[in-house]
């Protein structure tokens, strides 16, 4: 398989794209491996249709793009740790992924990518939302550009992963454990600039930003809540339909997502694996080849 079969069809001004010409089941060449991260690297998020992978299968596909993550407080399904099952049965009323966010900013290297696969969609609703905070970013002033690229933010798991949080509420098929006192607190900057590209986008996060370096959570709510608000708007976003052997890829570096929860007493099942940074080098070998 190579990348001259790949075709691109941008879905959206701000971000997004649908690719067709490619078995993600199947051992991909380097080179096609390196067109679909071309792909995702400059849409954001990228799009695939009638795929059947399994779990070991996305798991192979998601380690040509680095590192997998194993969630720190949901279980991963038994014998492939990395792959998340996101399971929302007809009785359960709360989604996993519901509101606003980026996934696994909480962390102190954060992930760059994740990988959703459909395997099970209700008969009406379940779409996923994304906005580019790239797109986000330039639409601000100059002036409220220049202050932000000042400012650090406090990202933590502990609201969303506590006992109140969203996400540890009770799921009659996923297993959620609390976070609340074991949860770091990490710095990021507001203002992210892109390894790959250059460009600049934000990097808040409604679940996990909690305050900006420096400043108290009462300082930090007015300009966090504008920023909020500005980010998710419309114009700076696209939607996703699934179907049954869909495939999203999104970058978290740029990216907020949705999951709506819009299809009452039906069942959703979704597996994601979330790809993580390459690790840097170590202090120590940097050193030594600089004194070679």
């Amino acid at each position: 398989m190579t990348d001259t079969n790949l075709k691109i069809r941008r879905v959206a001004g701000a971000l997004g794209a649908e690719i067709s010409g490619v078995d993600l089941s199947q051992d991909l060449s380097d080179e096609t491996v390196a067109a679909i991260r071309a792909a995702f690297v400059e849409h954001q998020v990228i799009f695939f249709r009638d795929q059947q992978l399994t779990p070991a299968q996305q798991v192979r596909l998601g380690a040509r793009f680095g590192p997998l993550n194993i969630h720190p407080y949901v279980s991963g399904m038994a014998g492939h740790p990395e792959v998340m099952e996101i399971i929302k049965e007809p009785q359960d009323r709360v989604n996993f992924g519901g509101g606003w966010h980026s996934d696994m900013s909480f962390l102190e290297r954060p992930a760059i990518g994740s990988i959703l696969y459909a395997v099970e969609i209700p008969g009406f609703g379940g779409d996923t939302l994304f906005a580019s905070q790239a797109a986000d970013y330039e639409a601000l002033s100059p002036g409220l550009k220049a202050t932000l690229e000042g400012l650090n933010a406090v990202h933590s798991a502990n609201r969303e992963y506590s006992a109140a949080g969203q996400s540890a509420q009770k799921r009659s098929s996923m297993s959620v454990v609390e976070a609340e006192g074991v949860a770091g607190e990490f710095i990021h900057p507001v203002v992210l600039t892109h390894p790959e590209t250059g460009r600049k986008a934000l990097y808040v996060n409604p679940a996990f930003t909690i305050r900006f370096e420096g400043w108290s959570t009462r300082e930090s709510k007015p300009l966090l809540d504008f920023l909020f608000q500005h980010c998710r708007y419309e114009g700076f976003t696209c939607r996703f339909q699934w179907a049954s052997g869909s495939v999203a890829f999104w970058d978290n570096r740029s990216v907020w997502h949705f999951a709506l929860n819009d299809y009452p007493g039906q069942r959703r099942h979704m597996r994601r694996v979330t790809v993580d940074p390459w690790p840097q080098p170590a202090k120590a070998a940097r050193l030594s080849e600089a004194a070679a």
